[in-house]
């Protein structure tokens, strides 16, 4: 029997909803489309969206249920909610970093984290560092927090040089 996702984050665009499916589903292995639904003539005095314009795109990423509605202009994203990406290799770092930051805000870029073009704050996490920040010795993971600080796309090399004290 096919496992129930409970719990699908729901992201408000402002009439870029297909576009944001797509580029994600083309980021992530593993990602797809699942079905898109459309405005229809009910409802347009409330909703005030022209029928046969996307309402919704349902889509998996990973393996993770998304749905992402085009609701209007009257909400924003912001880096209170955002999604972490582990990655295993430095590879796998800039190859989100580079795809999902591609037309983002620069200014939105620290110690990992990163607003793509549609304002969702991303964060570009090495699997490493939950170890290397949790270390029982203090000042090897007080070392790594500081390297981890000074940096916009986390570099793993670095951060491990950081923890063993050779900077």
């Amino acid at each position: 029997m096919a496992r129930v996702q409970k719990i699908t984050p729901c992201l408000w665009f402002d009439g870029r909803a297909e576009e944001a499916a797509e580029l994600y589903t083309k980021v992530f292995p593993d990602s797809k489309i699942l079905r898109t639904s459309r405005y229809g003539e009910s409802g347009s005095e409330i909703h005030g969206r022209k029928p046969g314009g996307v309402m919704t795109v349902e889509f998996s990423l990973a393996g993770q249920t998304f749905t992402a509605l085009n609701g209007g202009a009257q909400f924003k994203f912001s880096e209170a909610i955002s999604f972490q990406v582990e990655c295993e290799t430095q590879a796998e770092v800039d190859h989100y970093w580079g795809k999902l930051s591609e037309g983002g805000d620069p200014k939105g870029q620290q110690c990992g984290w990163l607003k793509d073009r549609y304002g969702v704050s991303w964060q570009i996490v090495p699997r490493v560092l939950a170890a290397l920040m949790s270390d029982p010795d203090a000042e090897a993971a007080g070392r790594t927090m500081q390297a981890m600080l000074g940096m916009k796309k986390l570099d793993i090399a670095a951060l491990e040089r950081a923890h063993a004290g050779r900077s």
